[in-house]
C-alpha cells in the first residue's frame, strides 16, 4: 500500500506541475526526472514532509522577460526577446549561463535553471540556480552586430544581476567574445568592476582552464565511476558526440589519461577515426569549431583516413565508455540499446539532459554505470565558482591549482552521488543519487530560512 501511495504522490505532484506549466515539455521532463527520485526520499524523511519543498523548488523565485531592440549593419532595427530565470537562491546568489540561440524559449530556460539548482548544490560551493538568454543567433553576425546586441541585452539585464545577487556565465552561443561585450556594458552602466560574470578573459578577472573545465570534470567523474567496478580509463575505447568546447575538454583529458577516443559528431553526422583522436587532432577541433560552420565532415578533409557517417549518431560505434557532449535528447532508446549490445560499461553525460528518459531507464535496467549531467558536467559551473572566489580575493590561481581543486570537487560530487544512489545489490544509481544529494542541501537551506 505504501508503494502505491508514493506512486500516487508522484502522479499528483506531476499533475499540478503540468497544469501550471502547459506547453513546456523540456521543463516538465526535467521536473519529472527529479520527482521520481526525490518524492520517495521525502516520503521516508519526516522532517521533509508537508513542507512543499519540491513544489517550491519547481516554481522560479523570479522570471524576467524583456525586449532587446538593436540595429544591424544595414541599419535595420531588429527585436529579440531576452530572459533571466532566477530559480532558487537558498544556498547562494543565482548562478547559471546565458544562452543565445534561436531555440531559446521559456521551457528550455526553466529546465536549465531547475537542473542548475541541483547541479550547483552538488558542487558544495555557495551558488543558487538560474539561467538566461535570448532567441538571438550570433552565427553569421558581424562582431559589431554581436556587440550591439550584447550591449542592448545587458542594458536591461544589469538591473537584475550583481556579484551578490546573480552571476551569469556563458552557454551555447555565448563565448569569451560575448562575455567581454556583456561585461563591458555592465561595468559602464553600473560604474563598478566586479565579478558579475564568469567565463571572463584572463586579462580582466577570468580563471585558467575555464574553457576545458566542464570536459575535464566529466572525465574525472567517469574515472571515479569506473573505480567502483575496479576499472581504469587507461586503454578504454571512448565514443564522444559534438566537437565544441565540452567535447574538446573531454577528449583532451581522455587522451591525457590513456583512453582512445574514436568519434566526434555534428548536426550533419558523425566521424569515426579508428586511429584515435589525439595529439594535434585534439587541437584541430578548436579550428573546426572556430570555422563556425558546425560540420563534423570537415574533420575528414584534414584526416582522410577517418570515416564520415552522414545523418547518424556515434552511439552505434563499439565503445567501453560514451560521452554525450552535444545537446538535449541526442541519445534515445535505440541508441541506448545499441550501446548496451556493444558492451558499453559507462555512459557519462557531458551536455544538459542529452539522454531521453527511456534511454536512461534502459541503461539503468541493464546496470550500465550512468551519470546524469547535473552531476558529471558540474565541473564547468564549479570552475565558475572558483573564478568567483578568485575575483573576491583579487587573486589568480595557476592552472595546476584550479585543476587540482576541480578534481577534488568532482571526487566529492561522485562520493555523495554514490552514497545516496547505492542500491541493495551494490549497483550505483547515479540518477537517484545526484537528485537526492542535490535536493538535500537546498532543502536544508530552505527549511532554515522559513517560507520565503
Amino acid at each position: 500500500m505504501e508503494h502505491y501511495s508514493v506512486e500516487q504522490k508522484i502522479q499528483d505532484f506531476l499533475a499540478i506541475i503540468e497544469a501550471k506549466n502547459p506547453n513546456e515539455p523540456e521543463f516538465l521532463q526535467a521536473v519529472k526526472e527529479v520527482a521520481v527520485s526525490v518524492i520517495p526520499f521525502i516520503s521516508s524523511k519526516k522532517e521533509y514532509q508537508g513542507k512543499k519543498l519540491l513544489e517550491r523548488m519547481a516554481e522560479p523565485e523570479r522570471i524576467i522577460i524583456f525586449r532587446v531592440p538593436w540595429v544591424d549593419d544595414s541599419g535595420e532595427i531588429q527585436v529579440n526577446r531576452g530572459f533571466r530565470i532566477q530559480m532558487n537562491s537558498a544556498i547562494g546568489p543565482y548562478k547559471g549561463g546565458i544562452r543565445f540561440h534561436p531555440s531559446v524559449n521559456l521551457s528550455v530556460l526553466k529546465f536549465l535553471a531547475f537542473e542548475q539548482v541541483f547541479k550547483n548544490s552538488l558542487t558544495t560551493l555557495p551558488m543558487g540556480g538560474g539561467k538566461g538568454g535570448a532567441d538571438f543567433d550570433p552565427s553569421g553576425k558581424s562582431d559589431m552586430e554581436v556587440m550591439r546586441f550584447c550591449q542592448a541585452f545587458m542594458t536591461e539585464l544589469c538591473k537584475h544581476i550583481g556579484p551578490e545577487t546573480d552571476v551569469p556565465a556563458g552557454d551555447i552561443g555565448v563565448g569569451s567574445r560575448e562575455i567581454g561585450y556583456l561585461f563591458g556594458q555592465y561595468k559602464k552602466i553600473r560604474n563598478e568592476f566586479s565579478g558579475v560574470l564568469t567565463g571572463k578573459g584572463l586579462a580582466y578577472g577570468g580563471s585558467l582552464i575555464r574553457p576545458e573545465a566542464t570536459g575535464y570534470g566529466v572525465v574525472y567523474f567517469a574515472e571515479q565511476m569506473l573505480k567502483t567496478i575496479g576499472r581504469k580509463i587507461d586503454g578504454k575505447i571512448a565514443a564522444v558526440s559534438g566537437f565544441g568546447n565540452v567535447a574538446w575538454g573531454v577528449i583532451k583529458k581522455l587522451d591525457q589519461l590513456g583512453a582512445k577516443v574514436v568519434t566526434i559528431s555534428g548536426p550533419d553526422g558523425y566521424v569515426y577515426d579508428k586511429e584515435g583522436i589525439s595529439g594535434e587532432k585534439v587541437d584541430f577541433l578548436l579550428e573546426l569549431r572556430a570555422s563556425g560552420n558546425n560540420r563534423a565532415e570537415d574533420y575528414t578533409k584534414k584526416y582522410p583516413n577517418a570515416e564520415f557517417h552522414a545523418g547518424k549518431r556515434p552511439w552505434e560505434v563499439k565503445c567501453d565508455i560514451a560521452f554525450p557532449c552535444a545537446t538535449q535528447n541526442e541519445l534515445d532508446l535505440e541508441d541506448a540499446k545499441a550501446l548496451v549490445s556493444n558492451g558499453v560499461m559507462c555512459v557519462c553525460e557531458a551536455a544538459n539532459m542529452p539522454s531521453t528518459l527511456e534511454a536512461i531507464n534502459y541503461l539503468l535496467d541493464n546496470k550500465v554505470l550512468f551519470s546524469p549531467g547535473k552531476a558529471s558536467n558540474a565541473g564547468g559551473v564549479a570552475t565558475s565558482g572558483l573564478e568567483m572566489t578568485q575575483n573576491s580575493i583579487r587573486l589568480n590561481w595557476t592552472s595546476e591549482e584550479v585543476d587540482a581543486r576541480l578534481k577534488e570537487i568532482m571526487i566529492g560530487i561522485h562520493r555523495v552521488c554514490r552514497d545516496y544512489g547505492k542500491e541493495e545489490d551494490g549497483y550505483v544509481n547515479y540518477v537517484k543519487g545526484a537528485n537526492i544529494a542535490g535536493f538535500v542541501k537546498v532543502a536544508e537551506a530552505m527549511l532554515a530560512q522559513g517560507i520565503v
